[in-house]
């Protein structure tokens, strides 16, 4: 039976809170820790499901992988050249960035795997890391060419390559990276625009030698990887809808503690700051190669804005509820360039214009983005909408039924939990009127 959520016009929200740990950093903490040689600990990790999904992968390659408490971890890497065949097939589940990240690594490994994923993960496009990897001399076969998972990767010895991406994408520049981690010589992407770097910052604090050349990034092979302690940052990606709630509902102050604010991460910020809203970083620090602040949140009157085009790829994860502060915004706002998100795990363009239009907003969607009316007041809501198994779209909406007259119903929001496990719960700690419904 598939779970819903219902959301009502709220009261205002108030109070502290901390949001799970990153997810990207996450899986990268896993993956480096178990490519490294001796101990790693790791504190804030995200135990949502796709996290968990990369875990199983390397408990079935051999790597001793303890949980010590909520979110803690102990991980006994086995260097490079140390993971075992697994003896069935790896599951995803409905994590792109596991499956895409994962297929960089065993591209290079000397055995035989195969990552396959739910029925979502095996709808998402794999072709745009199976061509540069077969540049590299990957042996990957799936369906439609490669192109979908499942896919079968004979593992090979591969070639360096200096490999021209036509995206801005951390995951094919992850998955490079990580099949050059076992190539000899020099291995680099280089981007059209720069994407996340959370993996160059992980494998320099593992101890690899990495080069950045303005948009061209540059691994050596066979590094020497060294155990450490990491401390995963509180996810952007999370604290943007009850930051936006917070903007959006008035009377509201919050204050969201210890979030990641890596630039190549803070598009959001950005765009909803050049709206007018009341955003502050308190107490910024630095959290195991990665900065991180409080934010302070206030209830604020945004205004319309075009999307600047070299936000986009820092703000691509945080679009659909970009949808939802734009659509209480005062004036039109215009996203262009964001084609990305069609390929997500919906097609987010048409799954926020269908949502947010059966609640009363007049959107015009665009081959790769939307226009927006704000209405600079509240929603009409009073409609059953649809997430399409899509978790960012089920927190989204359930943000604009915080900020419509009549409630809104969110239908099958079981995969919230692949990024923000008690999503619901911590927003009712502020005052936020959701709650789990039929």
């Amino acid at each position: 039976m598939r779970k819903n959520l219902i959301a009502k016009e709220s009261p205002p929200l108030k109070g502290r809170i901390t949001v799970p740990g990153d997810k990207s950093i996450s899986h990268r903490a896993i993956i480096f820790a178990a490519l490294a040689t001796g101990e790693t600990q790791v504190t804030k990790l995200l135990e949502g499901e796709d996290v968990l999904r990369t875990i199983a992968a390397f408990r079935g390659m051999g790597v001793e992988i303890e949980r010590l408490e909520a979110g803690s971890y102990r991980i006994e890497g086995v260097g490079l050249d140390g993971l075992a065949e697994p003896n069935d097939v790896l599951d995803m589940g409905n994590s792109g960035t596991a499956m895409r990240l994962l297929t960089g690594l065993l591209a290079s490994q000397p055995f035989f795997s195969v990552l396959s994923g739910d029925e979502s993960l095996r709808s998402r496009p794999m072709g745009r890391v199976v061509e540069p990897l077969r540049k590299m001399g990957a042996k990957i076969s799936g369906r439609d060419g490669g192109k979908l998972a499942p896919l079968v990767i004979e593992g090979q010895e591969l070639i360096p390559i200096e490999y021209n991406s036509p995206v801005a994408s951390a995951q094919v520049k992850t998955a490079i990276m990580l099949a050059g981690l076992n190539t000899a010589g020099e291995t680099s992407v280089t981007e059209p625009a720069l994407s996340r770097d959370h993996t160059e910052r992980m494998l320099q604090a593992f101890g690899a030698e990495v080069q950045r050349d303005g948009l061209k990034v540059t691994i050596d092979g066979w590094p020497d990887l060294v155990g450490q302690k990491i401390v995963v940052p509180g996810d952007i990606s999370s604290a943007a809808f009850p930051m936006v709630a917070a903007l959006l509902v008035p009377g509201s102050d919050i204050t969201i503690e210890g979030v990641g604010i890596n630039p190549t991460r803070t598009g959001l910020l950005d765009l909803l700051l050049k709206m007018g809203g009341q955003i502050e970083q308190l107490n910024p620090r630095e959290e195991g190669g990665e900065p991180v602040a409080d934010l302070r949140v206030r209830h604020s009157q945004l205004q319309a804005i075009e999307v600047p085009v070299d936000v986009v790829p820092r703000a691509i994860d945080e679009f659909p509820i970009f949808f939802v502060a734009a659509a209480l915004a005062d004036g039109q706002t215009v996203l262009r360039g964001a084609d990305e998100l069609r390929v997500k795990e919906s097609d987010r363009i048409s799954a926020m214009v269908d949502g947010l239009s059966r609640i009363g907003v007049v959107l015009g969607e665009l081959p790769d983005g939307a226009m927006i009316q704000g209405i600079w007041e509240r929603l009409a809501g009073g409609a059953d909408v649809e997430s399409y198994s899509d978790h960012r779209i089920a927190m989204s909406l359930s943000v604009a039924g915080l900020v419509s007259h009549n409630p809104v119903k969110v239908l099958g929001c079981d995969n919230i939990n692949t990024s923000f496990p008690g999503y619901a719960e911590l927003m009712q700690s502020l005052g936020a009127d959701i709650v789990w419904g039929g």
